[in-house]
């Protein structure tokens, strides 16, 4: 089985894992509040070791801790007591090793998520205000790979 890492935005939390289960997307509310997002792409990972720092947890529910990066705030797991953890999906170096196979808890199911994909994008160029901004930004995001340190020695 080939080993996929991911990890948090700043770097504090890295991870492996290579024995995938299913890959899902949930609409359920504790979902929904912890990634601020309308769901959250999850996969189940048997195999999943942490190679630098540890997430933070929060007790969602009776039956639920939710891992997270205790200096960035990325949302990293869901782990159901007595069973393995899931990943968030886009937290993998490479998010399109789990693509979704199935949608959880429609009854949460925000009303404009079915439209999102037939939104209009924003043409390149439309709005030069934003397009210097996006410009002007240093990422100081972790990359998409594993490093031997970070941050990096010198600072970003």
């Amino acid at each position: 089985m080939t080993m996929h890492s991911g990890g948090c935005q700043c770097g504090a939390v890295r991870y492996r894992g290579s024995d995938f289960g299913r890959s899902s997307i949930c609409h359920c509310r504790m979902c929904q509040k912890a990634f601020g997002s309308p769901f959250a792409l999850l996969v189940t990972v048997r195999d999943l070791e942490w190679t630098r720092g540890e997430p933070k947890r929060y007790r969602s529910s009776n039956k639920v801790q939710r891992g997270f990066c205790a200096d960035c705030g990325t949302p990293l797991t869901f782990e159901p007591d007595g069973h393995a953890a899931e990943v968030a999906v886009c937290t993998f170096d490479k998010p399109g090793v789990a693509a979704p196979t199935i949608q959880l808890n429609p009854e949460s199911k925000q009303p404009f998520y079915d439209g999102i994909c037939a939104l209009p994008m924003r043409a390149e160029g439309a709005e030069p205000q934003q397009e210097a901004f996006k410009a002007s930004i240093v990422n100081y995001q972790h990359p998409d790979r594993d490093t031997a340190q970070w941050p990096p020695q010198g600072g970003r």
